[in-house]
């Protein structure tokens, strides 16, 4: 994608989507070499905000000649940081995920390779080898400092499955289909989950991959092209299981908001988690929840249930504003990775961290077993690192069509193909 392409498409939206917190119209404006910027998707309803804000307030007693002024998004941070660069007054610091516009900004000169940064200031120990590589762009950038991580097990309600009459978690296709209709008979939603919207596109790239190993997985996400024996099959079995009832009612309709409330109020006895959803799961379920992995149908190229595991959410990005401030920014994130700093998050938040730390998510139950799985479940890719950028929007509409009862396997593929020619 071009420099051009990338930071023109948000032009318009300058005025319509304002910067929100506490910063000027455009994230640098006015902001002095004692001044670090950061925009940032802490301060919303995002989990770990509270301990985020406290942190920057906990840094300003530390630092009492550096100011940080946080100016907060949520889904829309890509779009006005990109307005904001365009105007050469972006924020000196960006906390976002490593997803859609983002994959290209280091590309493009819109964020710097941190990877001259990372021993002098003396980081590398403190982050885990393995997400500085999921960090780590095809050219060898680093494109930013990789802070957040998630484990992305299956949360199973046992109390609607006994009440259900299903003495177990289902791992197979079969005991899958005999549980929803099971729990549909006394009334519950089998797995809920967002066809709308991102939690959807993941569940059907989960699905899908069980009959895919690593590498074919990321040349279908990378490409579009799903015509392999293994993505076909794949896409036959989400489509039996969707014909089979094994999904929520309108799930092509639903939202993650609509899957997290089916879930936390007992109305389903199924949802694919992140950690930081299963961190806000009420107490009164999550005492009857069971995290686990993803049933697999008879063939599958996998050993275990499969669930899902990435070090790509947020990370301290810097931009080309912020390697003016590069002392300030230094400071910053070395408070940020202090080992006590670090820890409260795990332990307030209940986030796991691509960091290393002695800590433990004590008060969230569920994050800390999902983070105990182990080889108890199969890993399977994750796509967001490998979809084009220009294709995203467009497979979240293919993944509401491959939600819609009815849908054809081969009208699925074409629709998720489809994703790819629009981009």
């Amino acid at each position: 994608m071009s420099r051009r392409r990338l930071l023109t498409a948000g032009s318009g939206l300058a005025a319509a989507v304002p910067l929100a917190g506490c910063g000027a119209a455009l994230a640098g404006d006015g902001a002095g070499p004692d001044t670090l910027v950061v925009h940032t998707q802490l301060g919303t309803t995002a989990a770990g905000s509270a301990t985020y804000l406290s942190a920057v307030a906990d840094f300003h007693r530390e630092h009492p000649g550096l100011t940080v002024r946080n100016l907060v998004n949520g889904d829309d941070l890509a779009q006005v940081y990109e307005t904001s660069r365009l105007a050469r007054k972006e924020a000196d610091v960006v906390m976002v995920n490593l997803y859609d516009k983002t994959l290209a900004w280091t590309d493009v000169g819109a964020t710097v390779d941190v990877a001259p940064y990372l021993d002098d200031w003396g980081l590398r120990g403190r982050i885990l080898p393995q997400a500085l590589r999921e960090w780590t762009d095809p050219k060898g950038r680093l494109r930013a400092f990789p802070y957040f991580a998630t484990n992305w097990p299956v949360a199973y309600n046992t109390r609607l499955l006994e009440r259900a009459g299903v003495s177990a978690v289902p791992t197979t296709e079969s005991e899958l289909i005999v549980a929803a209709r099971a729990l549909r008979a006394k009334g519950s939603m089998p797995v809920t989950v967002g066809g709308e919207d991102w939690t959807g596109q993941k569940l059907l790239a989960q699905t899908i991959q069980t009959f895919l190993r690593a590498d074919e997985a990321v040349h279908a996400y990378s490409t579009g092209d799903f015509g392999s024996r293994g993505a076909r099959e794949g896409i036959e079995y989400f489509v039996h299981l969707r014909d089979a009832g094994v999904f929520a009612d309108k799930a092509q309709g639903l939202t993650s908001d609509s899957m997290f409330t089916q879930y936390n109020t007992g109305r389903a006895a199924v949802e694919s988690a992140m950690s930081s959803a299963l961190a806000q799961v009420p107490a009164g379920i999550a005492k009857h929840t069971a995290v686990g992995g993803f049933p697999l149908a008879p063939g599958a190229v996998h050993a275990r249930p499969t669930a899902l595991r990435t070090y790509t959410l947020i990370a301290f990005w810097i931009s080309p504003n912020g390697t003016r401030k590069t002392d300030a920014v230094e400071k910053f994130l070395r408070f940020m990775y202090r080992p006590d700093t670090v820890a409260r998050f795990i332990t307030e938040a209940g986030r796991d961290m691509a960091v290393r730390s002695d800590a433990l998510a004590t008060r969230f139950p569920l994050v800390a077993a999902a983070a105990r799985l182990g080889d108890r479940v199969s890993d399977v890719v994750l796509p967001d690192v490998h979809v084009p950028p220009t294709a995203n929007q467009p497979l979240i509409t293919a993944t509401s069509t491959a939600f819609t009862p009815g849908t054809s396997a081969a009208r699925v593929r074409a629709a998720l193909e489809s994703a790819y020619r629009q981009s």
